[in-house]
């Protein structure tokens, strides 16, 4: 059950705030402005970390009195001593990532566990846009046309499940959810979530 006091936090966010020990240490990768950062230092008073390439967001960050770091995830990350961290959370950049087996080893080796949450493009609006137009899909959770995607991995929540195989991790717990109301709301998909679920949270650690 999610916590009232998560209502300002995206349904994602809310979802991932709810796996998170009180007095944690956590890493945000990718950190953007610092919203889930915020909330868990204010709410659950973690010691927080981020990371941010946008010089902007990490001013936002700075101004909520948030520990960050602006840099590249990939190589920033390399710098942190093994296990500093109780969790590490990358939210919704996995798609965006060079190198993600790197990244998540990477993740698993600075903190206990990881966190990551990607747009599901197993969708079943997505396979109907790439059946009926022959063109690549564009949707409210994949806003870009193919030319200007900040995202260069496609991946479903299937793809994802083999993919932990592989690289050798556990899936510890998951989410497959829906949103709306701007991702301010949402719920959690049961049933065929590869095909009817928007996005995919997953908590990792190693085996």
């Amino acid at each position: 059950m999610i916590d009232k006091s998560m209502d300002p936090l995206r349904y994602d966010l809310q979802i991932i705030a709810s796996w998170i020990r009180p007095g944690s240490r956590v890493l945000g990768l990718g950190c953007g402005e610092g919203e889930i950062l915020h909330w868990l230092k204010t709410e659950k008073q973690v010691k927080e970390r981020g990371i941010e390439i946008e010089e902007a967001k990490v001013v936002r960050c700075i101004e909520k009195g948030i520990s960050v770091l602006q840099g590249d995830i990939n190589t920033e990350i390399l710098d942190y001593p093994d296990q500093a961290f109780d969790y590490a959370i990358c939210s919704q950049t996995l798609q965006q990532v060079y190198d993600p087996a790197t990244l998540i080893q990477s993740m698993l080796r600075v903190a206990k566990m990881g966190i990551v949450s990607f747009p599901n493009f197993g969708h079943f609006k997505v396979r109907t846009q790439l059946a009926l137009t022959g063109c690549a899909p564009v949707t409210r959770e994949l806003p870009y046309d193919w030319h200007n995607t900040p995202n260069i991995r496609v991946l479903s929540l299937r793809d994802f499940k083999h993919f932990a195989r592989q690289a050798g991790f556990s899936i510890l717990k998951r989410a497959a959810i829906n949103t709306k109301d701007q991702n301010r709301r949402g719920k959690q998909v049961h049933f065929l979530p590869n095909l009817f679920a928007t996005y995919g949270i997953f908590l990792i650690g190693r085996e």
